[in-house]
C-alpha cells in the first residue's frame, strides 16, 4: 500500500525550492561583499557597513509592501512616487511648524501613503482595470501633484526639528533605528502571512483568484487591502526618507520603482504571484543595495548599477519560470503514481 505520507507535501516541497532560493541570495551576498572587501579594505568599515543597512532599510520597506502586492499576482508601480510625495509634504508641514513631532509626521506620512494605496485598490479591485495601468498612472498623476505642491522649492535639513533628523541618522546601543524599524516591520508582515488565515489568503489569491473566490475568500478586499498596506508603508518609508537624508526635492524616489520590483522578484516572490516571502524580498533588497555600493567603491560607472539591476530582474524571472516548471513536473509524477 502506498503511503503520501512518506514524502513532502506539495506545499513543504514548494517551501524547500525557494529557501534555498533564499539561500542562494545569502550566499551571492556574502560572495560581493567578500570579492569587494578583499579589492578595497573600507568596504567593510564600520561607517560603510552602517551605510548600507542605512541605505537598504527604505528600500526593505517598500520590498515588503511590494511583496504583498505580487502576492496577489498584481503590481504597484507607484511606490516611488508615494515615497516623494510624502518626504516633501511632511517636510513642508514641519518646517512651518517645528512643535509637530515624529508622531504627528509618522501618522501624517502613513496617512497620504494610504490614501494613494487605497485609490490604487479601489481601482484595480473594484474597477476591474488592470494594476499595470492603474499604478502606471497613478504615478503619474502623484509625480504631478509632488511637482504642483513643491513649485520649485526644496525642503532642507535646517528646517526640520532635530528629533526627526535623530530618527533617520540615530542608534540605541550602536544599531541605526532605520534598520531596526525595517526588521520589526519585516518579521511582523512575515508572521502575520504565514501564520492566519487572513494572511494565507492572499496566497490563495495570487495562485487561483478564482479558485480563491469559490473557497470563500472574499477577492476584491483583500486586493484592496494589500494595496492599502503597500500604500501605508510608502508613506512610512517617505518618512524616513525625509528623515535620512534631510534635503528633500519634489522628485525624491523617482525611478525606484524598477529597484522595488526587482528586489522583490530577486528575492523569490514570482511576478505570477502565490509564491514567495517578504524574507526573501528584503534580502534581494539588501543584495541590490550592496551591489551599489560596491559599484561606487569599486569606482564603476553608475550606468553598469542599472544594467546589473535588469540582468538580476531578468534572471530571477527566468529562474521562477524554470522553478515552477520543475516543481509542476515533479507534482504530476507524484500525483500521477499515487493515483497509480
Amino acid at each position: 500500500m502506498t503511503t503520501v505520507t512518506a514524502g513532502r507535501s506539495p506545499r513543504n516541497m514548494v517551501d524547500l525550492v525557494f529557501r534555498a532560493r533564499e539561500l542562494s541570495i545569502v550566499v551571492a551576498l556574502a560572495a560581493l561583499v567578500v570579492v569587494t572587501a578583499g579589492v578595497n579594505g573600507n568596504f567593510l568599515s564600520g561607517q560603510g557597513v552602517t551605510d548600507i543597512f542605512l541605505n537598504a532599510s527604505i528600500l526593505v520597506l517598500l520590498a515588503v509592501g511590494q511583496s504583498v502586492v505580487v502576492i496577489t499576482r498584481n503590481i504597484d508601480l507607484s511606490v516611488g512616487s508615494v515615497v516623494g510625495l510624502v518626504a516633501f509634504t511632511v517636510g513642508d508641514f514641519l518646517a512651518a511648524d517645528h512643535s509637530r513631532g515624529i508622531v504627528f509626521a509618522v501618522v501624517l506620512g502613513v496617512a497620504l501613503g494610504a490614501l494613494c494605496g487605497m485609490v490604487n485598490g479601489l481601482l484595480v479591485s473594484f474597477g476591474r482595470v488592470p494594476a499595470l495601468v492603474v499604478t502606471l498612472g497613478t504615478l503619474y498623476v502623484i509625480q504631478g501633484i509632488d511637482h504642483y505642491i513643491a513649485h520649485g522649492r526644496q525642503i532642507n535639513a535646517v528646517d526640520l526639528p532635530p528629533a526627526l533628523l535623530s530618527l533617520g541618522n540615530g542608534a540605541v546601543f550602536g544599531i541605526p533605528y532605520l534598520p531596526m524599524i525595517a526588521v520589526v516591520v519585516m518579521f511582523a508582515v512575515g508572521y502575520y502571512l504565514r501564520s492566519y488565515a487572513s494572511g494565507r489568503d492572499f496566497y490563495a489569491i495570487g495562485s487561483s483568484p478564482e479558485a480563491a473566490s469559490l473557497a470563500g475568500v472574499s477577492v476584491r478586499r483583500r486586493v484592496m487591502a494589500a494595496y492599502l498596506f503597500s500604500g501605508a508603508l510608502a508613506g512610512l518609508a517617505g518618512v524616513l526618507w525625509l528623515s535620512r537624508f534631510g534635503t528633500v526635492v519634489a522628485d525624491a524616489a523617482n525611478g525606484w520603482e524598477l529597484q522595488v520590483v526587482s528586489a522583490v522578484v530577486v528575492g523569490g516572490v514570482a511576478i505570477t504571484g502565490g509564491v514567495g516571502t517578504v524574507y526573501g524580498a528584503a534580502l534581494g533588497a539588501l543584495l541590490l543595495t550592496t551591489i551599489t555600493s560596491a559599484l561606487v567603491v569599486l569606482k564603476v560607472s553608475p550606468f553598469w548599477q542599472q544594467a546589473i539591476t535588469g540582468a538580476l530582474l531578468l534572471l530571477a524571472i527566468s529562474v521562477d519560470r524554470l522553478l515552477a516548471l520543475r516543481v509542476a513536473r515533479v507534482l504530476r509524477r507524484r500525483n500521477s503514481r499515487h493515483g497509480s
